[in-house]
């Protein structure tokens, strides 16, 4: 006869279910609630967002100089000044040789539309000019069609330019005074919280600093040996404008996906233009093959270390962003695991158990004889 479910046992598994699904359900109510506020908010949330990610990078050189007896505001400022030198350096770096070289470039880039035309007509298409010519004509007529909606897309990219200048703008505000007064906020939020909060919160916040920065890190080297690695081969190749397509590769890893499908483009029209479509072809090889190892070698190898993460949560957590919130899900997607992962680590040492309970010794096989006592100060 096979034994009989216990009901008390039963309905105590049940209630403990119930209370353990209403307690998760109100956990993903206020996470629902808190994505909300921040989506609602997100015109401020995003250059604070950029300014953070600029700090973690200008505060080493900022530390060094307060350490050697500059002014907090002097610090700052200088290293602010530097930065905005730095990024216009880059620019000059990659505008100012494909300028000089505009005219090749030019040449070059007739020269391959000449060759795609001549290719079209061969087998196995063999299109020729006149039919070529009808689908230009035929296009043309569609972009006559399509000039509102053209219009409404062109003032729709000009605001979204004009939104990012803003955010860049407010986000390098917002770097120069964390620079500035970044040491202070710590202190300050310990006095304005209070109870246990005034000592968890700054911990976290600390912890959450310092992993932010791990990130911002890991991703520069990332980008570094993508530079390195595209740049040499681009310099076997004897492809032109090495240089600012080696810092090209290295600025656009910093946003994924597209970033890197940009510099890629670019590097390999130019290997078109210039070298013709063979070079062209073995460059889209190599960008694809970086760009594998960068996503499944590189990346989860040395941002594991650096963010405490396994590679496999990496890849999830930027896939799961990306398709949550496009680029910038994925942008965000790697530093926002990091970040629960210290909360959850902070949270799990705070409910461990300081002092576990000792086991009783058990007793001995041979029990001392009635009325004896044991001498625990006797020496062997």
């Amino acid at each position: 006869m096979s034994p009989m479910l216990s009901s008390a046992k039963s309905a105590a598994a049940l209630r403990t279910a119930a209370r353990v699904s209403a307690e998760s359900l109100l956990v993903l109510l206020m996470a629902a609630v808190t994505l909300w506020l921040v989506g609602r908010m997100w015109s401020i949330v995003w250059p604070l967002i950029a300014a953070l990610f600029l700090t973690t990078l200008t505060w080493p050189p900022v530390r060094f100089l307060r350490r050697h007896g500059w002014p907090p505001a002097l610090a700052a400022a200088t290293v602010t000044v530097l930065f905005l030198l730095s990024v216009a350096g880059i620019v000059a770096l990659i505008a100012v040789p494909m300028a000089s070289q505009s005219g090749e470039l030019g040449e070059g880039v007739v020269d391959g539309i000449q060759w795609l035309r001549e290719w079209a007509a061969g087998p196995p298409l063999n299109i020729n000019d006149t039919q070529i010519t009808g689908a230009l004509d035929t296009a043309v007529a569609r972009l006559q069609d399509s000039i509102g909606s053209m219009v409404t897309a062109l003032a729709t990219g000009l605001g979204t330019v004009f939104n990012g200048v803003v955010t860049a703008f407010l986000a390098l505000f917002l770097m120069f005074f964390f620079l500035k007064d970044g040491p202070r906020f710590l202190p300050w939020l310990t006095r304005q919280l209070p109870g246990r909060l005034a000592t968890d919160i700054p911990v976290v916040a600390e912890r959450g600093w310092e992993t932010l920065g791990a990130f911002v890190r890991s991703q520069a080297f990332v980008g570094l040996i993508d530079a390195v690695l595209i740049g040499l081969g681009l310099w076997i190749l004897d492809v032109p404008l090495v240089l600012p397509l080696a810092v090209l590769t290295f600025v656009s890893a910093f946003v994924p996906i597209i970033g890197a499908l940009f510099a890629g483009l670019v590097a390999v029209l130019i290997a078109l233009v210039s070298n013709g479509p063979t070079d062209a072809l073995i460059v889209l090889a190599l960008i694809v093959v970086v760009q594998q190892l960068e996503g499944n070698v590189f990346q989860p190898m040395i941002q594991s270390r650096g963010l405490g993460l396994h590679a496999a949560v990496i890849l999830l957590a930027v896939t799961f962003g990306g398709s949550a919130a496009g680029i910038v899900g994925s942008l965000l997607a790697v530093p926002v695991a990091a970040l629960i992962a210290v909360v959850w680590n902070y949270v799990r040492s705070q409910l461990e158990d300081p002092h576990p309970a000792t086991v009783p010794e058990q007793p001995s096989a041979q029990e001392p004889p009635s009325g004896a006592s044991l001498d625990t100060t006797a020496t062997p």
